[in-house]
């Protein structure tokens, strides 16, 4: 055998044993190995993820908690910043984003989603006393506070192009831009229908729903895992276990409990 031979002949194992390696990397069998699914969310995000006296609850927790038992493993729950999460994820910090997180085109070229987990329909909010604003595209010229770095920022900032301005100010968590609303320093603030509805329904004297609430095209919520082959039977396996859970009625129960309503869900990833 020659050097030159050898040299191939060492280099193709060593790109069999990359692939072989490769081709049996699945993050779901390293889950149940470990007996946990250690997961990220933003738990001042209600109602799907809040601290309830240093407790954690919410409509998240609810479901996670009877996917985590379909898998058989024990959730590790984390609170994570949202501009944290994604990256985190990248590197592997975590195995699953469990925080409500958007499904749009980009982030599924990027990124495996779950089937969705709720309605993402982007909507706004103002003080209870306000008269002077009712529907969205009276927004115009106010200024408007939403969330850093999420997909309803991206919505709003469109939105308000299309009227002729608004002045967007971005907040690391809702509950900032909730306050700086009540404070009067805001002229509205826009999130999910969902989100915006229980807060609402819980501080009526402080908060309104503009009528309509809604603007942009319909969405989604889901779950978030890292893109490749090797999430691949994980992804199936929290699916399956959502279908289940939809079919035997645990989906509609949690949203009832949390949402007030029940809202069917599409039983495929939506891609657009």
């Amino acid at each position: 055998m020659t050097f030159h031979t050898s040299i191939k002949a060492a280099l193709f194992g060593l790109t069999a044993l990359a692939l072989g390696t490769a081709a049996q990397a699945d993050q779901l069998a390293d889950i149940k190995a470990a007996g946990k699914i250690v997961t990220a969310t933003d738990m001042h995000y209600a109602p799907f993820d809040m601290l309830n006296n240093g407790k954690y609850e919410g409509l998240t927790k609810d479901l996670f908690d009877e996917v985590a038992k379909e898998l058989g493993v024990e959730p590790v729950y984390q609170d994570i910043p949202w501009t944290a999460e994604l990256p985190g994820l990248e590197v592997g910090k975590f195995d699953i984003i469990i925080a409500p997180v958007t499904i749009t085109p980009d982030r599924v070229e990027r990124y495996t989603f779950t089937l969705p987990i709720a309605d993402a329909s982007v909507a706004l909010i103002k003080a209870a006393g306000n008269t002077e604003l009712t529907k969205p595209e009276d927004i115009k010229g106010k200024t408007v506070g939403v969330q850093q770095g999420t997909a309803q920022a991206r919505i709003l900032q469109t939105f308000g192009e299309s009227l002729g301005g608004v002045n967007v100010k971005e907040y690391g968590t809702t509950d900032e831009a909730y306050a700086d609303l009540a404070a009067g320093r805001l002229d509205a603030v826009t999130g999910s229908l969902p989100n915006l509805t229980y807060l609402v329904s819980n501080r009526p004297e402080t908060f309104a729903l503009f009528d309509p609430p809604q603007y942009g095209e319909p969405s989604y919520f889901a779950w978030v895992l890292r893109k490749g082959d090797d999430s691949a039977s994980f992804a199936k396996a929290i699916n399956d276990a959502l279908l289940k859970m939809t079919d035997d009625g645990r989906v509609k129960a949690i949203q009832e409990k949390w949402l007030g309503s029940y809202t069917e869900l599409p039983r495929e990833v939506p891609t657009n």
